[in-house]
């Protein structure tokens, strides 16, 4: 059985398909598999499976990068047909005798498809929108989820679809002048993150919202970071600069999506990420929270917010985020407004001392949380 067994023998239990006692068999049985290592990969496997993947697709980019000129358009079709069936049907074959394999030869084809949606593009001289190369690998990846189930094809989805919509808008507003035109993608890559982030919480939990969850931490990494550059630098309005549907279109998208989307997968216990929307939407639209010591003190509330969110949910990578966002702020906070106002030597000791003792102070806390938050779990 998959790792989402518990689910599904409780959803088979309910609808009377399964007695009391023979779902406890099951489960006791599935139970003492799962101890003994059986019915699921170790972690080498499983890096194993990754790197392998990743370099076999990563070979075969430079094989056609190397030989791309030489071929006739004819060839180069076949090539890219060639290149996107044979991982599927690589992944279908082995599929009964080894399914972890299975699934990442199936990730390496719908990776592989992007690729020949491009090249397709480029060999039939097709009329350029870039985007739209992105929505079709979106919906291919969507298809291998529904097909295949697999959880790298989720991912695959979780990624591409966010990435066409900012593509959408980069495109919608290349050449325009407008006040934070950047922000719009920011804010909602950075609620779709937390989104993502909070996929998993306590009592609910599987290999897919696992993955959203990694997915989640790296597009938090990168998003939070821009949206603080953006919101702390100074723009000149121009109420002429953007279409009125265009920026109501993307920042309806910028908010709701995320709210959705937490919504259809938390269902009631998505009711932080509407306090996260509206943390958000003070610091875009009131310009001086974003820019000086109010900056500092605003996202480190936040920090503390996604610690306080991560103890609710029993949930350590929320815990450990948010510490880990928290010191960095006051490190910024440290450099920008302490360190010239000190000398020299001063500004050294006064960092060493930041580090020992609030690195100290922090572990200490952060430890406590997550003992504290596992209690309650």
């Amino acid at each position: 059985m998959s790792s989402e067994w518990a689910g599904w023998l409780a959803r088979w239990a309910a609808a009377g398909l399964l007695d009391a006692a023979t779902a406890e068999r099951i489960r006791q049985f599935e139970i003492a598999q799962d101890a003994q290592g059986e019915g699921r990969l170790r972690w080498p496997i499983l890096i194993a499976l990754g790197f392998g993947a990743l370099m076999v697709g990563g070979g075969v980019l430079l094989f056609v990068a190397a030989n791309w000129d030489g071929l006739s358009p004819a060839s180069r079709f076949a090539l890219v047909l060639v290149l996107v069936s044979i991982f599927h049907v690589g992944g279908a074959v082995i599929a009964d005798r080894f399914r972890a394999m299975s699934e990442a030869l199936h990730g390496v084809g719908t990776a592989a498809l992007g690729g020949g949606i491009a090249l397709s593009g480029q060999i039939f001289n097709l009329q350029e929108h870039w985007p739209g190369g992105i929505l079709l690998w979106a919906i291919g990846a969507a298809a291998g989820w529904f097909l295949l189930r697999h959880t790298t094809q989720l991912a695959l989805v979780a990624i591409l679809t966010p990435a066409w919509l900012v593509g959408e808008w980069i495109a919608a507003t290349e050449g325009i002048t407008a006040f934070r035109g950047a922000e719009a993608p920011a804010v909602g890559v950075l609620l779709l993150a937390l989104a993502y982030l909070t996929a998993a919480g306590r009592g609910v939990s599987s290999r897919n919202r696992t993955a959203l969850v990694w997915i989640g931490a790296a597009a938090l990494a990168v998003a939070a970071p821009m949206l603080a550059s953006l919101t702390a630098g100074n723009f000149t309005y121009d109420s002429r600069a953007m279409p009125d549907a265009v920026w109501t279109v993307g920042w309806t998208l910028a908010f709701a999506g995320p709210l959705a989307l937490a919504a259809q997968l938390r269902r009631m216990d998505a009711w932080p990420i509407a306090i996260a929307a509206a943390w958000v939407a003070m610091l875009v639209f009131v310009p001086a929270l974003g820019r000086d010591v109010p900056a500092f003190l605003w996202w480190g509330l936040g920090a503390i917010g996604l610690v306080a969110w991560g103890v609710f949910d029993a949930r350590v990578e929320r815990i450990n985020l948010g510490a880990i966002a928290f010191a960095v702020t006051v490190l910024f906070f440290y450099f920008s407004h302490v360190m010239d106002k000190l000398g020299r030597s001063a500004s050294l000791l006064t960092l060493g001392l930041l580090f020992l003792g609030g690195g100290w102070a922090l572990e200490r806390m952060r430890r406590q949380l997550i003992a504290r938050s596992r209690e309650a779990g």
